[in-house]
């Protein structure tokens, strides 16, 4: 049976584009499942977080306490007062020093010491032994500043995770996705008035009724 043949002046169909809107809800819908996905991937992380407050001796004062304060917050995390807390925290000083972090307040002498890791037990347990260590440091030169650091308040073992759980990677990930959908929409190629303007399948080439 012979192949029938399409007429060379036979109308071609035009080529249907998506909508521009099919670029941000593509977008919304792959960064939320990427999102999604990491947050499911990814170790949860616990945070504990003990205190130490510097008190002043008989010789000295609040203010210098408030003072001495200020500068333990920034040696609690130096190689001299790591050294000291390995031992008991169970982890080398390289851990320590990317998981515990110290914050002091502007008006009261205290000294925060957060620690960070994936079990729950080990983030209190590194906490409080930088506060010991911490503490330690300060009565070996309490002669000359007299200032002392005491312990505040023990960490205690984290019940829920500080790392953000899947629904909210999942979130932050549509959206990021929405955004770069919505900026795709904006950079994409416009088609011109003339590229509008194809004929119908049937209608004559010169007829303007059957313009699209």
């Amino acid at each position: 049976m012979p192949r029938l043949r399409r007429r060379a002046d036979a109308p071609r169909l035009p080529r249907r584009s998506l909508p521009a809107w099919s670029l941000l809800a593509a977008g919304v819908v792959a960064g939320g499942l990427l999102g999604g996905g990491y947050g499911l991937l990814r170790t949860p992380q616990y945070t504990a977080t003990s205190y130490v407050v510097a008190v002043p001796t008989e010789k000295s004062d609040p203010a210098a306490a408030l003072g001495f304060a200020q500068a333990y917050g920034r040696v609690a995390t130096q190689l001299a007062v790591l050294e000291g807390a390995q031992k008991t925290a169970g982890v080398p000083v390289a851990t320590l020093r990317s998981g515990v972090r110290a914050e002091t307040s502007p008006d009261a002498p205290m000294v925060s010491l957060t620690a960070t890791s994936p079990r729950p037990a080990k983030a209190a347990a590194m906490a409080n032994a930088v506060s010991q260590a911490l503490t330690r440091h300060a009565q070996t030169a309490g002669g000359d500043t007299h200032v002392e650091l005491r312990e505040f308040a023990r960490a205690t073992r984290p019940a829920e995770a500080s790392s953000a759980s899947a629904p909210v990677t999942g979130l932050v990930g549509a959206c990021a996705g929405g955004l770069l959908g919505a900026l795709a929409m904006l950079v994409r190629p416009r088609r011109t008035p003339a590229e509008r303007a194809v004929p119908a399948p049937g209608a004559p080439a010169g007829d303007a009724r059957g313009l699209l």
